[in-house]
C-alpha cells in the first residue's frame, strides 16, 4: 500500500524503546517477588520436595534434596516460577548461599541480575569460589 494523504505511511516504531520496556517489565515481575530478607527462606533442606503445577508446570513436580542435580533443578525451577509467597516456602538460604555460584549460570540473566542486585551476598560468594 502507497503512502497517499488519505493513507499515511506508519510511522517508524522505536524498537530499541519497546525492548527497553519490556526489559523493564520483565525485570519488575522477577523484583516484586523478591523476599525482604534472604533469612526468610526458610524451605526444606532434605528429602522430598514436591511442587504445585503453576511452578512445575512443564517438567519435574517431585525433587529428592539429597540428590545435586535435583536440588539445582529445583531452585532454578522456583527462582523462574515461583511467586513471592512460594520464595520462602521452598528455598532454603543456606543451600541457596551455598548453590549460588553453579545457579546463577543456570538461571536467566534477569533472574540473576535480580537476585544479585537485592542481595549483594550472593555476588560477593560467586566472587569467592571465582
Amino acid at each position: 500500500m502507497s503512502s497517499s494523504p488519505q493513507h499515511p505511511a506508519p510511522a517508524p516504531m522505536d524498537l530499541s524503546g519497546a525492548v527497553a520496556e519490556d526489559l523493564a517489565l520483565y525485570r519488575e515481575k522477577f523484583r516484586r517477588r523478591l523476599p525482604k530478607s534472604l533469612d526468610e527462606l526458610q524451605g526444606p533442606a532434605q528429602g522430598i520436595v514436591e511442587l504445585p503445577l503453576h511452578m512445575a508446570w512443564s517438567g519435574m513436580t517431585s525433587y529428592d534434596m539429597a540428590k545435586p542435580r535435583q536440588r539445582m533443578g529445583l531452585y532454578r525451577t522456583v527462582l523462574h516460577e515461583g511467586l513471592h509467597d512460594d520464595l520462602p516456602h521452598y528455598l532454603n538460604q543456606d543451600l541457596l548461599l551455598q548453590m549460588w555460584p553453579v545457579l546463577r549460570t543456570l538461571v536467566g540473566r534477569t533472574v540473576r541480575a535480580v537476585w544479585e542486585d537485592a542481595f549483594p551476598q550472593l555476588a560477593s560468594r560467586t566472587r569467592a569460589a571465582a
